[in-house]
């Protein structure tokens, strides 16, 4: 049958802890246990910088000091030991009584997530920066966790816009609250590079400073509102030094997050050609960073000149970062410029290579040695798998699911990111006219929430090279943090809860519950998050295989919850797989049994086109509101899809 969805139903805080990412399993027990002046912190080793952190964290709002040494009651105890029954570097257990709290964990790095939720368990307040009045009490629990995921991670690109230190380092925090262990630092651009490369002082004295123009309307000056860390009105830019550099990544590794930095290859290069013009396919040209968005035709020749350039500046990247994984782009080359090189044609002949697309991949695998002679490992958006995929190569997924689920075929590893669910740069509703400007799509909170990153179609040994998943965040249209941040919450606790907790534990009733309780953690954090509703809740149905006859059905959906606010909403169908398409005869609104909106225009939801659309305007008024529709299968019984009622304007 087709299935309505039910609209989740607030949970009270008192009676089940709000915790996100929900753990693998809590057991609330009878009792309570309240932190007091008179509370000792009893840790040592491995477990002593993870609880001076977590003490830092909540004695703001504490207003008291917690007590140090050793103690048999009124307690919190933080042990790190491999006495842990979960092999998972990252679990945790933790227990908490009238008499205390025991968190053990079998890495620092546990005992850091253990206390990020304990965290949680205390009352909302703890979340101040300021003395609050408390108490301080938290429920009796047993609880036993481990990510289901290793990478759970955060894209943001500082390149089209700039960030300040202070707010990478903000955001870091927030990513570490929700127990995420990946920064993906997006630093080098056609439009700006941000990351100080001593040999090459150009890359930053040049290559970081464009003309502040309006990018989508060169002919008009621009002046950017949020101008504070800039001299030069007639520029834009900036880069971090290699000693802020260090301070962001120690700062992360308080955190237990790694950050993964970005150095884009072989497109994507324009900053760097404005810098170094012999890098390029034409070095008699002058180039200037780029000023406009889109995928800009400029990108390295490549030289065995340009790769050795490319490799020095990996070399002081490296000392700068230690993770495991360096990310070097590889999306988005457009070919012209070596198609119409004479000197690139050839190279390829001298290379046995057949195409450009080749060409890229030797360009690929010449930095996927280099890195793994380092005893590191290369990172590359979808397009690496171009030509043929690099040996040790891990590929980040945003065209869809198939890059992941090709390199997981061949035995590379992969991390999911596609633009469908995990880009927080796209819209977060159809209602544009309430949201900040964006650079297009649709993610609302429920479809990053139903994410799931293992495909169906890989077998269980295929489905563990998928390492986790992580949500992108290019700034494009986003000039400030505060933007930034909007665009980032609450979606980014969707996919921490997706990356962490145990697929058949998620619910999103749940979740919507505890969010709204986490939101206040958020806005104590200063945090200017996206307001909860209807546009963010799941679709009111979805339609699957079998459910519609060539006959005409008629089926009803209360939607009362999804119209709150008199304006312009519409009824999507949006077909989503199948054979075959759903025919929609008709579509009725009624509130109070009153009609609001009634369409006898038949529409199609597959085949040709992939969304049917009934826009209406709804005044307002009390009782129900039923959405009434007639519809049959075409064609054959082959179709899925969901429907969705949105507010789209005033």
């Amino acid at each position: 049958m087709l299935l309505p969805i039910m609209v989740s139903v607030l949970q009270s805080a008192e009676s089940t802890p709000s915790i996100i990412p929900q753990p693998a399993s809590m057991v609330v027990k009878s009792g309570s246990f309240t932190i007091t002046s008179e509370t000792t912190l009893v840790s040592s080793g491995l477990a002593s910088a993870p609880a001076t952190l977590w003490r830092r964290q909540v004695e703001p709002a504490f207003g008291f000091t917690l007590r140090e040494g050793s103690a048999r009651s009124n307690v919190i105890e933080v042990i790190v030991t491999d006495r842990l029954a979960s092999q998972n570097p990252e679990a945790y257990t933790l227990s908490s009584t009238n008499n205390g709290v025991r968190i053990q964990a079998r890495t620092a790095q546990g005992a850091f997530y253990g206390l990020q939720t304990l965290r949680q368990l205390l009352p909302v307040a703890v979340f101040s920066d300021a003395k609050q009045p408390g108490p301080w009490t938290i429920p009796a629990v047993e609880i036993q966790d481990e990510p289901r995921f290793q990478w759970r991670g955060s894209m943001m690109d500082v390149c089209r816009h700039m960030m300040p230190k202070e707010f990478v380092k903000k955001y870091i925090d927030l990513l570490a609250m929700h127990k995420m262990n990946r920064f993906h630092w997006h630093l080098t651009e056609d439009q700006g590079w941000r990351i100080e490369i001593k040999k090459y002082p150009r890359l930053t004295s040049v290559g970081a400073w464009r003309a502040n123009v309006d990018e989508q309307d060169n002919a008009n000056p621009h002046r950017y509102r949020y101008q504070a860390m800039f001299n030069n009105p007639e520029v834009y830019g900036g880069f971090f030094t290699q000693e802020e550099v260090k301070e962001i990544v120690a700062y992360a590794a308080e955190r237990y997050i790694t950050v993964v930095p970005e150095i884009e290859m072989p497109g994507h290069a324009t900053a760097a050609l404005a810098a170094y013009p012999e890098l390029s396919n034409d070095p008699s040209r002058t180039y200037e960073v780029g000023t406009r968005w889109g995928v800009l035709r400029t990108v390295f020749n490549p030289e065995e000149s340009t790769i050795n350039f490319l490799k020095d500046v990996l070399d002081e990247v490296m000392e700068l970062f230690p993770s495991e994984y360096i990310h070097i782009g590889g999306d988005e080359c457009p070919k012209d410029e070596w198609q119409a090189s004479p000197r690139v044609q050839e190279l390829m002949k001298e290379r046995g290579l057949k195409d450009e697309h080749e060409m890229q991949s030797w360009f690929i695998k010449q930095i996927d040695a280099y890195l793994t002679s380092k005893g590191r490992r290369l990172v590359g958006w979808s397009e690496i798998l171009e030509g043929g995929l690099a040996q040790n190569a891990t590929v980040m997924s945003w065209l869809g699911t198939s890059g992941a689920i090709q390199a997981a075929r061949a035995g590379n590893d992969a991390i999911m990111a596609p633009t469908s669910h995990l880009y927080l740069d796209y819209y977060q509703s159809m209602d544009r006219s309430a949201e900040p400007q964006a650079i297009g799509g649709w993610v609302p909170l429920w479809r990053v929430y139903e994410f799931e990153p293992v495909p169906d179609e890989l077998t269980p040994q295929e489905a563990k090279h998928i390492l986790g998943l992580q949500g992108q965040i290019w700034t494009e249209y986003i000039q400030h943090p505060k933007q930034f941040e909007y665009m980032a919450f609450p979606r980014v606790t969707a996919i921490s809860e997706t990356g962490w907790t145990p697929k058949a534990s998620k619910d999103f009733d749940s979740f919507w519950a505890r969010l709204n309780v986490h939101l206040d953690r958020l806005a104590l954090r200063d945090v200017m998050y996206r307001r909860l509703d209807s546009s963010q809740r799941p679709p009111i149905a979805r339609w699957s295989t079998g459910e519609f006859n060539p006959t005409a059905e008629e089926r009803e959906f209360d939607v009362t919850s999804l119209m709150s606010t008199p304006g312009q909403y519409q009824v999507r169908f949006i077909f989503q797989g199948g054979a075959h398409r759903l025919d929609i005869q008709a579509v009725r609104v009624t509130t109070a049994g009153s009609m609001v909106f009634e369409s006898a225009e038949p529409k199609a939801a597959g085949g040709q086109t992939s969304t049917a659309t009934y826009p209406f305007r709804w005044e307002g008024g009390l009782g129900k509101t039923i959405l009434t529709l007639t519809a049959r299968a075409d064609g054959g019984s082959d179709s899925n899809g969901i429907i969705l009622v949105e507010r789209t304007g005033d």
